[in-house]
């Protein structure tokens, strides 16, 4: 690899679960990386340039963005503050790379979709959403798209499903009630029908997907899903993922929704997980065979990939 394109700047915004590994494969491809988030970052590897502040501020955005070849957005702010600070978060971020002329690179998820209604998720599904964060979702990948057709900004989006991996442990099966409860030897409880096939995506393999259409010219402008292993049930894969932790009985059971219904009324949190409750009550399988023609299936295989999951919660 030649020194300048190592000496390229690459700023992560958001040092989440993908954030982090994005920084990782950064490392790795031997960029210089600087990572902006709101807490600053307890245990940075030596080299990597950590910025605190508030991008809800588009002044700080544009100082956290100085000297970027590229920027990748991983913003997500609480659950249940959507509405009121993703379109700002979104905006500032799009300021901040077109002021210092940084390509962009944006993780999205699913929801603008709406109900797939049994078809495999492509990128050329319409946005047909109904829920109040799919309709945000769908409004902000609108705006992302005309900031490039403008020529404001290149910018490339890859979208991903629900998590899972090392450092995961608020999505569906790794929180506390379902992998959580499965290590304690308990029944695993989760949302929906645990029956339905649902794509999982492993946190390491969407922040990789995310870099390389950050490095390719002739990604940008467009949606990509990310590589995932092949899908299967979420029983399934809880199972697989029993099996890996040494459990001889895996037990999976479905919340009943209407206890979830009753609890949305006094629980915020709670009551936005509901509203994409659908999801998990029909097949929800992502097609990522777009990535895969352009730049090669990048997936960890599924044991690996619950492999290191496991042993990240055993530790």
């Amino acid at each position: 690899m030649n020194n300048s394109h190592s000496q390229e700047l690459h700023v992560v915004f958001g040092a989440g679960n993908v954030g982090t590994c994005i920084m990782k494969e950064l490392i790795e491809r031997r960029h210089r990386v600087r990572v902006v988030n709101r807490s600053g970052m307890a245990d940075a590897p030596a080299g990597v340039e950590i910025m605190r502040g508030d991008l809800m501020d588009v002044t700080f955005a544009k100082q956290a963005a100085e000297g970027a070849s590229v920027i990748y957005n991983t913003l997500n702010p609480p659950y249940d503050k959507w509405v009121e600070l993703f379109p700002t978060l979104q905006a500032n971020v799009i300021e901040a790379a077109a002021h210092v002329g940084a390509k962009l690179v944006v993780l999205d998820n699913l929801y603008m979709y709406g109900s797939p209604k049994g078809q495999t998720i492509t990128e050329d599904l319409p946005y047909d959403a109904h829920t109040k964060k799919g309709k945000l979702r769908a409004q902000m990948a609108r705006d992302l798209m005309a900031a490039h057709n403008s020529g404001k900004v290149q910018v490339v989006v890859g979208r991903a499903s629900d998590f899972y991996g090392p450092g995961v442990e608020q999505s569906p099966i790794t929180a506390d009630r379902a992998l959580g409860a499965m290590l304690q030897g308990k029944a695993a409880s989760v949302v929906g029908n645990p029956d339905m096939p649902h794509t999982h995506s492993y946190v390491p393999d969407v922040a990789k997907g995310l870099v390389v259409l950050g490095e390719n010219e002739s990604a940008y402008g467009q949606v990509w899903h990310l590589p995932t292993a092949a899908t299967g049930t979420t029983r399934e894969l809880l199972q697989k993922i029993g099996k890996a932790a040494g459990l001889s009985d895996v037990k999976v059971s479905a919340a009943p929704k209407l206890i979830l219904r009753v609890m949305s009324w006094f629980q915020p949190m709670v009551a936005e997980v509901y509203e994409m409750l659908y999801e998990f009550e029909e097949p929800f399988v992502l097609d990522h065979s777009k990535f895969d023609a352009a730049f090669g299936d990048i997936s960890t295989p599924l044991d690996e990939a619950i492999r290191e999951t496991v042993s990240y919660y055993q530790s």
